[in-house]
């Protein structure tokens, strides 16, 4: 049986790209032990994006896909990420073949306030024309910056995410196990992401009061 405080260091060791196998070292714990707690969790974990409530008015969303794969190199999944480009929270994640199909799931996965107002900035894949509002949609080039806090975010995903390190042998035996490790470090990062807003906001609020 594990402690309250075993689990909460499993907990901080699945956001820091240490394998399971890592894990179950460092905690002298089995690795079947581990491997348990984490398939317990992966039933718990909610696969929906938090983010904080916005107004309705432009907001700007930007758009990518990341490579990944499940137990071989021919099984590919393919993670679908949109990020708001102002307060670079996770808006939308889908995981799966890279298709028209694919970005209509990462378009659907939207808040509805980003499904209605969002701008969205993309690479120029061809399956996002398919999936988003042509008047809305900007395909752009790597090199405008429209799309580098996205980019920057799927770098942090792949290295903060151990069975998204190229080359690793920790990659995932079973998708739902991939797909609960992709959506907790999204639901971390949200949280961290929402924190240092707040803490931001109260600064603020508090600096206009003494002024």
């Amino acid at each position: 049986m594990l402690s309250e405080e075993q689990k909460g260091l499993i907990e901080r060791l699945l956001l820091e790209r240490i394998s399971l196998a890592g894990i179950a070292r460092v905690l002298e714990l089995s690795e079947d032990c581990v491997q348990r707690y984490v398939n317990r969790k992966t039933d718990r974990v909610q696969q929906q994006v938090e983010v904080m409530p916005k107004p309705k008015k432009r907001l700007t969303v930007q758009m990518d896909e990341l490579w990944s794969f499940v137990d071989r190199k021919g099984n590919e999944q393919w993670v679908w990420i949109a990020l708001d480009a102002a307060t670079r929270e996770i808006v939308g994640l889908h995981i799966g073949e890279r298709s028209g199909t694919a970005a209509q799931a990462l378009f659907a996965s939207l808040p509805s306030i980003y499904r209605q107002c969002a701008v969205i900035d993309t690479d120029r894949y061809s399956a996002y024309p398919t999936a988003l509002p042509s008047k809305r949609h900007h395909a752009v080039d790597k090199d405008s910056g429209c799309t580098s806090y996205i980019e920057r975010f799927n770098c942090t995903l792949r290295q903060r995410v151990s069975r998204l390190v190229r080359k690793s042998l920790s990659f995932s035996k079973k998708l739902e196990n991939h797909i609960a490790a992709i959506w907790n470090f999204v639901h971390h990062y949200n949280a961290t992401v929402r924190r240092k807003l707040s803490v931001a906001h109260d600064f603020i609020s508090i600096s206009s009061s003494l002024s």
